[in-house]
């Protein structure tokens, strides 16, 4: 087989090597058909099988009430950003929005540039985005309130999501979708990119309540624009993202029948995250960016305290076989993504590495 290094990428990233090789296996012939999965039509009953599949699989998976819809959309949570506002908010409404990094921050500037009536009810700016809000100032007219649930960048997660007082959660969910049991009941939209723990790049998933999807009726919007469109149409309105959806298919089949269900992934993540700062916190060569109570068990963010050493230890963790670990561009430093398909074997190579480096360089 060819060489594989340990994919520490913050997205594109990690998929199951499991989940690759049967991908591998069928790329010429799927199930049969004498096509290849990217040339059946996505109007053949073959497709509409996965389609089927993958919808009632993220179903299972999160335990979703029959109200419930599952929407597979295109353009990413940037795309996102603006649709839930578009088709939540009418010419009156308010949301309150949680800003807590860069995507937070995206999304609360595409509802300004809509011209929407949105405001900030809790921020971490004043500390860089190193916490979580404990407490928020939410107005009690609301549409909705919009969280990031896991923060890429900055290494910060929810732990446990808001009490709202009823008013309904947004969430971007890009980041950790997938990695751990939700309260569904709290959401009423939760969207996110599939190309960090569900699939490649392409694909969106969408959850919606159903009684959100007519919230917004008179506003004016193209029609691949509206949430509507994608229920009333099986996400099937115009061509889907037809192997983003195939590979997800296969990803959560994996999560239900060789993890066991989100519980059980759950367990794995936190180890793997546990591992990993037990690491850095042992000793005074690396630190921790974020606060720990609010660390994310996906992306773990560490700089080392001689700030000079990290390009060398970026480029030596990617010769030693550890790819994806240089921290994003806009705060450097160092990053290790810890999505449901990079293992425990993967992170004791880090913490290996981390401690040999320490001790040629400290």
């Amino acid at each position: 087989m060819t060489r594989r290094i340990h994919n520490f990428n913050p997205g594109p990233a990690a998929l199951p090597l499991s989940v690759l090789e049967e991908v591998q296996a069928e790329m010429l012939d799927f199930r049969g058909s004498g096509m290849s999965i990217l040339e059946i039509s996505h109007r053949s009953d073959l497709f509409g099988e996965v389609l089927t599949e993958t919808r009632n699989r993220a179903r299972r998976l999160f335990g979703l009430p029959d109200n419930y819809r599952v929407l597979f959309i295109q353009g990413g949570a940037s795309l996102q950003f603006a649709m839930a506002p578009l088709n939540l908010l009418g010419e009156k409404d308010r949301a309150d929005y949680i800003n807590t990094g860069t995507w937070a921050t995206k999304a609360f500037e595409q509802a300004i540039l809509l011209g929407k009536k949105v405001r900030y009810a809790a921020s971490s700016e004043e500390k860089a985005f190193s916490f979580i809000p404990k407490t928020a100032d939410f107005d009690p007219e609301a549409r909705y309130v919009h969280i990031t649930s896991n923060n890429t960048i900055r290494g910060t997660q929810w732990q446990t999501y808001p009490d709202t007082h009823g008013i309904p959660l947004v969430c971007d969910m890009c980041s950790d979708i997938f990695s751990r049991p939700v309260p569904v009941e709290k959401f009423g939209l939760i969207y996110a990119g599939a190309q960090k723990n569900m699939g490649p790049a392409g694909l969106t998933l969408v959850i919606i309540r159903e009684d959100l999807l007519g919230w917004n009726p008179e506003a004016v919007m193209p029609t691949l624009l509206r949430y509507k469109t994608y229920s009333d149409h099986y996400s099937m309105y115009n061509t889907p993202p037809c192997f983003g959806i195939y590979v997800a298919e296969k990803v959560l089949a994996w999560l239900e029948k060789d993890i066991g269900g989100l519980e059980n992934m759950a367990a794995l993540n936190r180890a793997k995250a546990d591992r990993l700062y037990g690491a850095i916190d042992a000793t005074d060569f690396y630190a921790g960016t974020a606060a720990k109570e609010d660390r994310s068990l996906m992306n773990v963010t560490f700089r080392l305290r001689n700030h000079d050493l990290e390009p060398l230890f970026i480029k030596e963790a990617l010769a030693a076989g550890l790819g994806g670990l240089k921290g994003h561009k806009s705060v450097g430093g160092c990053r290790a993504s810890l999505y449901n398909a990079t293992g425990m074997d993967a992170v004791e190579s880090l913490v290996a590495f981390m401690q040999d480096f320490e001790r040629r360089m400290g």
